[in-house]
């Protein structure tokens, strides 16, 4: 799986530096992308797990705060001062705000690697329930193309029928209308291969799922005879 990223917008060097050395010493460690205020707005990341604002002008802040709210993703904001964070609180309360005290270098790094796992589990989430809805579209298709496949089988019997009686009487069309039939006639078989490899894999698809059935009784049954 690729690697989170976890954006720093700060303009304070500094403050990114200790952030990455800090996260440097833990067990997940994620790729990061670091970004001054000014550079913001030119060189917004669309894909990132979390991120994470540092010292900021205040006219930068909104700038940068405010698309960042919209994506849903986790964003932590440090303050120094308290005016800074009751604005941050009260305009974007997805926000997690952590006044530059005491141990907040752990706390944020902690906090923010929680939630780049948590982000990329719903992210995991969401790609395993659109591959299930697409899996289900898939499956309801062919399960209707099963359905008619007697139907189909009988329109293509009419179908060769026919075309095989008016072959049967050369004298009575064209080479052009003879060639047109046989056409016909051609494709109509080829229809009716595809929809006899539909019922072999239908088949197949059966007995896979049977010895799976079986594979599996076994195995409980050998796990319960274990546990006795």
């Amino acid at each position: 799986m690729d690697q989170p990223t976890v954006l720093l917008i700060s303009d304070d060097v500094e403050f990114s530096r200790r952030v990455t050395a800090r996260w440097q010493m833990e067990r997940r460690v994620p790729a990061f992308t670091l970004l001054s205020g000014d550079l913001w707005p030119r060189f917004a990341v669309d894909t990132f797990d979390a991120a994470i604002v540092g010292e900021l002008r205040r006219d930068v802040l909104s700038v940068v705060l405010e698309p960042l709210h919209s994506t849903g993703q986790p964003i932590f904001c440090i303050c120094r001062d308290p005016n800074t964070s009751q604005l941050v609180r009260d305009r974007w309360p997805r926000v997690a705000v952590l006044r530059d005290g005491e141990n907040w270098l752990d706390v944020l790094v902690v906090a923010a690697n929680e939630a780049v796992q948590r982000s990329r589990a719903e992210s995991r989430a969401r790609a395993a329930e659109a591959a299930c809805a697409t899996l289900e579209r898939h499956a309801m298709l062919g399960r209707y193309m099963l359905e008619m496949r007697h139907s189909l089988n009988n329109a293509l019997t009419s179908v060769l029928g026919n075309s095989d009686l008016l072959l049967l009487e050369p004298g009575s069309l064209s080479a052009t209308a003879r060639g047109q039939i046989e056409t016909i006639r051609n494709m109509s078989l080829r229809i009716h291969e595809i929809l006899q490899r539909f019922s072999s894999l239908e088949k197949e698809m059966n007995v896979v799922a049977q010895q799976a059935e079986n594979d599996s009784g076994k195995a409980y049954a050998i796990a319960a005879a274990a546990g006795d």
